[in-house]
């Protein structure tokens, strides 16, 4: 970006922003526009593309507290004119800008010097300085996109984690070594297998003042022999015997944060009914979960004398019933 461009571009007007606008405001719409119009969110539109190149320059010179100054007083000298050889009626000429930024007057019949700039020309003859080298020198060597030459916006770096199913359910914070270097990363909670995590400006550095690239993180869970999740809810399957299916009765399970809930079976339960617990399962940042209690009717392998009469005595009495009445019809359809 060329000392002209201070000039010309209106960087607050880019962000949406006031110029009296705090940093964290700047920051903020910084973030939401840069979001919006990446290139990953928008493959293949040449638009957007220019959109989040110019939303990355206005917010690399907003960001910095003495570029920012810089661009606010040229701004303000400028005051919008054009940049001529300092003719007369019409506009600001360039020594007359520049005259007064640095103390001398508008020009000879002000009452004040008039400024002259140059610099050291080829085998030491002097020149005059042009346009671009006095603000390249004002403001750090312009010419770069972001204020700097050789300015170039980070790259998006990935990396990967794994996680026990425990932590990944209730959220957690991991250490990542990112080229060299520590990535502290939130996980939060109920991430699932392979979901990826991206993390804003924890990628490679840009150069030359430009914003770094993301990191994107791919998370792993290691399966629980117990708990399964399902979005924010937590999924079990509990034996029942079959007296406390058929009679009904009040089990204990466990929970995820290592107590129990007391789980009323209601009487008559079939195996594979699920039970709901509320509020049982994972808290995330828009909801709480509940616990999935799915009853297994647990089959006895073994039978002593008296629970195989009892048994029989059962079967005697529900003999009139046909438990596969219904599977004999549908298969008929």
């Amino acid at each position: 970006m060329t000392g002209q461009d201070w000039l010309e571009k209106d960087f607050y007007g880019v962000l949406g922003v006031p110029k009296d606008a705090d940093p964290a405001t700047i920051k903020k719409a910084y973030r939401k526009l840069a979001r919006s119009m990446h290139p990953d969110h928008n493959p293949g539109d040449a638009v957007a593309e220019a959109k989040f190149k110019e939303i990355g320059e206005a917010y690399a010179v907003l960001s910095d507290v003495e570029q920012r100054g810089q661009y606010d007083q040229l701004r303000a000298m400028a005051g919008g004119a054009r940049f001529t050889s300092g003719g007369r009626g019409g506009t600001a000429g360039f020594d007359d800008l520049f005259g007064s930024m640095f103390g001398g007057g508008g020009g000879a019949a002000g009452g004040g010097p008039r400024v002259r700039y140059s610099t050291p020309g080829a085998g030491g003859a002097g020149g005059a300085a042009g346009f671009e080298d006095l603000l390249g020198g004002l403001f750090g060597g312009g010419g770069g996109s972001y204020g700097g030459r050789g300015a170039q916006q980070g790259v998006d770096l990935a990396a990967t984690t794994t996680l026990p199913f425990r932590q990944a359910a209730t959220g957690s914070t991991v250490q990542l070594g990112v080229e060299g270097r520590t990535v502290t990363a939130r996980i939060p909670p109920g991430v699932r297998d392979g979901q990826k995590i991206r993390l804003r400006g924890k990628g490679r550095p840009g150069q030359g003042g430009a914003p770094a690239g993301d990191l994107v993180v791919t998370v792993h869970v290691t399966p629980h022999p117990v708990f399964t999740l399902d979005g924010a809810d937590l999924r079990i399957t509990v034996p029942v015997a079959f007296d406390e299916a058929a009679l009904g009765a009040t089990v204990e399970v466990p929970t995820l944060d290592g107590g129990t809930v007391r789980v009323k079976v209601p009487e008559g339960t079939p195996s594979g009914r699920t039970l709901r617990v509320k509020g049982k399962g994972v808290t995330t940042a828009k909801s709480t979960g509940d616990l999935l209690v799915t009853v297994q009717i647990v089959v006895p392998q073994r039978l002593t004398g008296a629970a195989r009469e009892a048994v029989q005595a059962f079967g005697i009495a529900t003999s009139g019933e046909n438990v596969r009445a219904d599977l004999m019809d549908a298969a008929k359809k």
